[in-house]
């Protein structure tokens, strides 16, 4: 069954993205990143020390915090010191995307603290705040490098996130909320810019998915993380060079 997409968009194309750099005065690093509806605050700070596990090893930590304000769905979400099952899980995937593509070693014992606050959600919240989370860490890291208390590189490669399914049978990138509330199969995928997979998580509804299917879904989730890369490279340009190593 065919569906219209809001705005008109074509079921390969990606919401509008906008990309607010440098959006928190007191942050080390920060952007607000909006995906269509969707809107997220994220944030970066450091902390001289890690973990306790880590301690005297060299080494330093991400670690992210995930949370969706009051006001951020059409029900308003009560403030809560308990974080939700859902929230801990989140927050653990985007801590995992970004550790992915950075050198810990080169932090040396210091963990990034990423906050990411959805002020606004119509879905994909958790592939924007990895997007997001992304960006605010080459800013909070490009301030370091420039004080000279920073080892370089530091950064393997871009990041990226998006989200696919199917709705209807038909197959979708970046879903929205109305989307993803009926999807017959939901997926969050993360790569990297030399197009190397960070996660992948996949979920039917209703009926199992075919081998066929999923790749499909990850050769679209491809394709639209190229584009956020595009974004990506555009928006930072030479200032991430110097933490790539380039």
């Amino acid at each position: 069954m065919e569906i219209k997409r809001k705005s008109g968009r074509g079921y390969e194309e990606l919401r509008e993205i906008r990309i607010t750099r440098g959006f928190l005065k007191y942050a080390l690093g920060s952007c607000l990143i909006e995906m269509g509806d969707t809107r997220v605050i994220c944030a970066v700070n450091i902390e001289d020390k890690v973990p306790q596990w880590l301690k005297d090893t060299g080494s330093g930590w991400i670690t992210a915090e995930y949370s969706l304000l009051p006001s951020s769905t059409s029900e308003r979400v009560p403030r809560s010191i308990n974080l939700s099952g859902r929230s801990q899980e989140i927050q653990r995937m985007i801590g995992r995307s970004l550790r992915g593509i950075i050198d810990l070693k080169k932090l040396e014992e210091r963990t990034l603290w990423v906050d990411c606050d959805v002020i606004q959600a119509d879905g994909g919240t958790r592939t924007a705040a990895i997007t997001g989370g992304f960006i605010a860490i080459v800013e909070a890291l490009s301030k370091l490098r420039k004080s000279g208390n920073l080892k370089v590189p530091i950064i393997r490669d871009y990041l990226g996130a998006v989200s696919v399914g199917i709705v209807h049978g038909n197959f979708l990138l970046d879903l929205d909320y109305s989307e993803d509330f009926v999807a017959s199969v939901d997926m969050n995928v993360v790569m990297t810019g030399n197009g190397e997979f960070v996660e992948i998580q996949g979920t039917a509804e209703g009926y199992p998915f075919k081998k066929g299917e999923l790749e499909k879904l990850l050769s679209l989730a491809e394709k639209g993380i190229k584009k956020i890369i595009e974004i990506e490279k555009e928006i930072l340009k030479d200032e991430i060079e110097f933490l790539l190593g380039n």
